[in-house]
């Protein structure tokens, strides 16, 4: 299928099915929207490239998910109308579904690899100490970016380490926002108002544990809420998970939808 551009050029994309889409599509980090081409074959859908992935140009600042979710509004105007929306994310695209929750619009989330929250019993932490001697050295302008450079690629993530310097930036509060609650604080808000969540999970996913917010979501038994786990699946949209994943959307396909 070609590109399509969406949000006055601001992002690029493919739409699926012919009448008006009621499924918004999220990729994770350092994907783009053909994850889901596999999973959006039988519905009227939107899958965008997220800024600074794929066609899709960087922000012009590190943002936060809120701010990925306030451009992704403009989607929602162009091409859902009045809505029903059904916001389906993966990994990062999930973190940014959350946010994007807050718009009436939207129904229901299906999320997969979503990194909500921490594991039951971890604590937020921070970098390791020599890391933190050669930034603060960098900061004094005692050692050289050259130095930092090497540090934050040998102490960071391996998507840190590959990101530009506003990706970075993006990342690190992503991943602030997972440590602070933030994201089951949004997701509480949107599950109160009435809205429905489906949540993948493949069963050897190490890169995005569900436990902790499997462990929230027990706290609220009243909530719609529905989840799946997919045997030998990782973290990526393999096959079983992107049919898991068009299940899901089936189960939530909002009524005289065809």
């Amino acid at each position: 299928m070609a590109l399509s551009s969406f949000a006055g050029g601001r992002l690029w994309g493919e739409r699926y099915g012919s009448g008006r889409p009621w499924v918004l599509a999220l990729h994770g980090w350092a994907r783009d929207h053909r994850d889901f081409a596999g999973v959006l074959g039988g519905f009227d859908a939107v899958a965008v490239d997220l800024p600074g992935f794929g066609a899709s140009p960087e922000p012009p600042g590190p943002w936060s998910t809120s701010e990925y979710a306030s451009l992704l509004g403009a989607v929602l105007d162009e091409c859902f109308g009045e809505g029903p929306v059904v916001v389906a994310g993966h990994s990062f695209g999930a973190r940014v579904a959350v946010r994007l929750a807050a718009d009436p619009r939207v129904v229901a989330l299906v999320l997969v690899g979503a990194p909500l929250a921490l594991p039951p019993g971890k604590l937020p932490g921070q970098p390791p100490l020599a890391y933190r001697l050669v930034r603060k050295l960098w900061r004094w302008g005692l050692v050289s970016g050259a130095r930092m450079e090497a540090a934050r690629v040998r102490y960071g993530s391996e998507d840190y380490a590959k990101a530009s310097p506003i990706m970075r930036g993006v990342l690190v509060k992503a991943v602030a926002e997972t440590a602070s609650g933030a994201y089951l604080h949004a997701l509480g808000t949107f599950l109160e108002r009435g809205g429905g969540l489906e949540v993948v999970s493949g069963e050897l996913d190490r890169a995005a544990s569900f436990a902790g917010t499997q462990a929230w979501l027990a706290t609220r038994p009243e909530a719609d809420v529905r989840t799946a786990l997919v045997a030998g699946a990782g973290h990526m949209v393999s096959p079983p998970v992107a049919q898991a994943l068009a299940e899901a959307l089936e189960r939530r396909r909002p009524k005289g939808l065809g």
